[in-house]
């Protein structure tokens, strides 16, 4: 892939990691990755309050991460970019090993004699 320009960058800053920048939405998206379900059922399964998983969800809706459907009278949201879960999963491998080299910087520092 080509070196990004300055406005591609911002546009992913504006557009998705912006999105991304909350917990919250980032386990519903986990949620929606393992099934659709409809608003109520994600504020059961995570136990976060209706109301706050309708506001994400409108931030997922506007970046286009997530797509809702109507199912009768209720709407049923769903993943709309599943590569957004792999890359997800990549940083969150990216944490692990770098709190792991933290981890072992910080055993190699306080063992070292002084």
């Amino acid at each position: 892939m080509d070196n990004p320009s300055l406005d591609e960058l911002n546009l992913l800053h504006a557009n998705v990691c912006q999105a991304l920048g909350d917990p919250k939405r980032l386990l519903i998206l986990y949620a929606l990755a393992e099934r659709p379900r409809h608003v109520s059922a994600l504020a059961a399964d995570l136990d976060v309050p209706q109301p706050t998983i309708s506001r994400h969800l409108q931030v997922l809706r506007e970046r286009h991460l997530v797509m809702a459907e109507r199912d009768g009278a209720a709407v049923v949201y769903h993943l709309a970019e599943p590569r957004v879960i792999a890359v997800l999963d990549t940083m969150r491998q990216i944490l692990r090993d770098s709190l792991a080299r933290q981890s072992g910087y910080l055993t190699i520092a306080t063992s070292e004699p002084q």
